[in-house]
């Protein structure tokens, strides 16, 4: 059976953020992966496979968590929009246990994704319990199959890919929390990108190879700039005051989690490192800051922020009217409980 051939990454028209968003997530899986959404045929998926031929090399392990002897090239997992929860974490083979009478349990799509790239292609529509297991893996870092008195642990680290359509439902806050850069997957406004889509989309059809060759010095380097980053990258750093200036743009729009400037610094890292640099620059804030901010304000989040506030102010008044302080509790300067050391940091 012949492989089918993806659409060249470096041939999509426009879509810079799209392009940039899923570069930077390979280059630093610590961004915490990325969200695509927008309607259908703008090219999301299409984007995702086509990262298949810049994919860096890496070191896989196999599901017993042991290195294999020699570097691969990172691979695309994509799950099912049918998958069941023992496709996703793993269960009984049940060839062997009808055939042998023997009760093995395998490694499921979340081990296979291992060291490699998850797509999880219209995640809003999964079963709720499915997308638990995946945020459950992706956060710990491993995945624990039990079944009866049997358990087995595996490894499941990857760098994960959501695509969603708005028109089909929203995501729980819960989930798109987890996803360090956020996209909107638009259409094109330019008349002739979008007629230059259509040109390139067409000779795709007719030869596949011949097309693919026309960009293949493209991806070559691509695939190489890629490789180059994450080398870069354990080197890259932030100046004090850049971080100082990341928070201050996560306060000023009341972001609550704390994850968008996790997002925000690590991606300006990973453009910085894409960019051959050791040090990130405002530049690098002021282009991934759209990418990391996107969709993570609650104005319900922010009401009941307001609300705890008041009622914490009315609470203390009263505490200082019935109650006025009276420290009288002898302790000793350098032996002071951790208790109390907490208290002294909200002061």
């Amino acid at each position: 059976m012949e492989a089918i051939l993806p659409f060249p990454f470096i041939a999509l028209v426009g879509q810079v953020e799209l392009k940039t968003a899923l570069v930077l997530g390979l280059i630093n899986p610590g961004i915490g992966g990325v969200l695509l959404s927008g309607p259908y045929g703008v090219g999301k998926t299409t984007a995702v496979r086509g990262l298949l031929d810049v994919m860096p090399i890496v070191a896989h392990t196999s599901a017993a968590g042991e290195e294999q002897p020699s570097p691969e090239r990172m691979r695309l997992v994509e799950l099912p929009l049918n998958a069941r929860i023992e496709d996703v974490v793993g269960g009984i083979n049940e060839r062997v246990a009808l055939e042998q009478g023997q009760v093995l349990l395998e490694p499921g799509v979340l081990a296979r994704a291992h060291g490699n790239l998850l797509y999880v292609d219209e995640i809003n529509l999964l079963d709720a319990h499915v997308v638990d297991a995946i945020l459950d893996a992706a956060a710990q870092g491993r995945t624990l199959v039990r079944r009866g008195p049997m358990t087995r642990l595996f490894p499941t680290r990857f760098v994960m890919v959501g695509s969603m359509n708005p028109e089909e439902g929203s995501l729980r806050p819960q989930i798109l929390d987890r996803f360090g850069l956020r996209v909107w997957v638009g259409p094109l406004d330019d008349r002739q990108q979008r007629l230059e889509v259509y040109r390139r989309a067409q000779a795709f059809r007719l030869d596949p190879e011949a097309f693919r060759a026309a960009y293949a010095t493209q991806t070559t380097a691509l695939a190489a700039e890629i490789e180059a980053a994450r080398a870069i990258l354990p080197h890259v750093v932030v100046p004090p005051q850049l971080e100082e200036q990341a928070l201050a743009l996560v306060q000023a729009l009341k972001v609550p989690s704390h994850r968008a400037e996790i997002a925000l610094l690590e991606g300006a890292r990973a453009r910085a490192a894409a960019d051959f640099r050791s040090l990130v620059t405002t530049e690098d804030l002021r282009r991934v800051a759209p990418l990391a901010l996107h969709q993570r304000q609650s104005e319900q989040l922010e009401a009941h922020a307001r609300w705890h506030h008041a009622e914490r102010t009315l609470i203390e008044q009263a505490i200082d009217v019935i109650m006025p302080s009276d420290e009288t509790l002898p302790r000793e300067a350098d032996n002071q409980s951790t208790l109390r050391q907490f208290e002294q940091e909200g002061v």
